[in-house]
């Protein structure tokens, strides 16, 4: 029977070990056990620069818009501006060599630019060569959307695109309906897209501090990766009563079998 009271002793302490605890699926918390609000430092953003495989919206406009229709991308009848698919055909692609290709003012570089110093190029290329500043040329540069993909541990999986200027990974992991509870909200991998290659991040999602990491904001094109925590690999459940149900069906099933082999 000794036996049976140390396995059942290491069965509790099992069950308590198993269960997930709730600091690990709280959000931002102030792990400095402070009894003042912690004073968050702004993160000061460095502005977007524009790399490979971005889609670009470029809009020119005029006092006389018929002067810079031959300028702007067709639209295709019968779709909207802001959707996915009509901005993948009438975007700008930046290509590998980090060219866009405008309506008439053909191959501009823009690799490396922020959305403003395209902007600034756009129109002084077309006051140079087309226009004089009483036509009052207006351009707007902006992103396609944000693209970015979530995977692992996640409600809904998937590429996803929010037409937003700033994204921050807590919107973009609500936009995917939040981590399952067997995720690993501490150890949350970025991967991330440079001019000189790809880089693998991590951010904690539980601390506060997260608000201060330049990976609290996504960039275009960013894969987001949740890991699993270790009490889902060991499948006794992601709650306490789970987690019990699943040990004392393996006691009771134990006990019967040493009840059998004793008679």
């Amino acid at each position: 029977m000794n036996k049976i009271y140390r396995f059942c002793a290491f069965a509790v302490l099992f069950l308590f070990a198993s269960c997930i605890p709730n600091k690990d699926l709280l959000y931002l918390q102030n792990k400095n056990n402070s009894d003042q609000e912690s004073a968050i430092t702004p993160v000061v953003l460095k502005p977007y620069r524009a790399q490979v495989n971005d889609v670009l919206s470029i809009r020119i406009k005029a006092l006389d818009q018929k002067l810079v229709e031959m300028f702007n991308a067709a639209i295709v009848p019968g779709t909207q501006v802001n959707t996915t698919d009509s901005l993948y055909f009438d975007g700008f692609s930046v290509n590998d060599h980090g060219d866009i290709r405008v309506p008439v003012l053909g191959i501009v570089n823009v690799i490396g630019l922020t959305l403003d110093e395209i902007r600034l190029k756009i129109e002084k290329q077309l006051l140079e060569e087309y226009f004089n500043k009483s036509a009052d040329i207006f351009v707007t540069v902006k992103l396609a959307g944000m693209r970015y993909t979530v995977n692992g541990e996640i409600v809904n999986p998937g590429t996803k695109v929010l037409f937003q200027d700033k994204v921050t990974i807590l919107e973009a992991i609500a936009n995917c309906g939040d981590i399952t509870i067997t995720g690993n909200r501490k150890d949350v991998m970025v991967v991330r897209q440079y001019p000189h290659g790809t880089e693998m991040h991590t951010i904690d999602l539980t601390s506060s501090e997260a608000l201060k990491s330049p990976y609290y904001y996504i960039q275009p094109n960013d894969f987001i990766y949740i890991k699993p925590l270790k009490q889902k690999s060991w499948g006794t459940g992601t709650n306490g009563l789970q987690s019990f149900t699943t040990i004392l069906s393996s006691v009771s099933l134990l006990l019967t079998i040493f009840l059998l082999l004793k008679k």
